[in-house]
């Protein structure tokens, strides 16, 4: 298992020529706690019951997954803001190769929040749709931030509820 580690390290993140230490700086606890977490949710999303509770947390595991992005890469301005702005705005702003995925996952929030609520608005295929969409992103989040990623085996999911 070490060395499968040692390898997975190799090939993620690039070294520095000089001192063989990995070129990034070390990521926040926060960003390694927010990728653990969004893994959880994604882990979640393949084993619920229904397609809201499928969809609502392949959603949250992106959410997770973006904040993640941000806890790496976010700069504070000095300035306090006086509104909340969604993820899926930030994300572009700090990370622009996710312009596409935030503009994605931001189209299918107002659908995430009625799922939550119990509202049957989504059909098993779509929630099988966004557990493949959020694992895809998530895989390319961990990729970003040099950690790696096993894509989830939901190659399985039946479109039942």
């Amino acid at each position: 298992m070490t060395t499968l580690t040692s390898t997975v390290a190799t090939v993620c993140l690039p070294r520095a020529a000089s001192t063989g230490s990995p070129a990034r700086a070390p990521l926040p606890a926060s960003a390694r706690d927010l990728v653990a977490s969004a893994r959880r949710s994604l882990t979640e999303a393949v084993i619920a019951s229904t397609p809201c509770e499928r969809y609502a947390a392949a959603h949250l595991a992106a959410l997770r997954a973006a904040a993640a992005v941000l806890a790496t890469r976010s700069q504070p301005n000095g300035k306090r803001r006086r509104q909340v702005r969604s993820v899926w705005v930030v994300l572009p702003e700090v990370a622009i190769e996710f312009t596409e995925w935030a503009a994605f996952f931001a189209a299918s929030a107002r659908k995430r929040s009625a799922a939550e609520a119990g509202v049957p608005c989504v059909t098993a295929r779509e929630a099988d749709d966004l557990v493949r969409d959020a694992d895809a992103f998530l895989a390319r989040v961990t990729g970003a931030l040099g950690l790696p990623h096993q894509t989830m085996l939901i190659a399985g999911l039946r479109h039942t509820g």
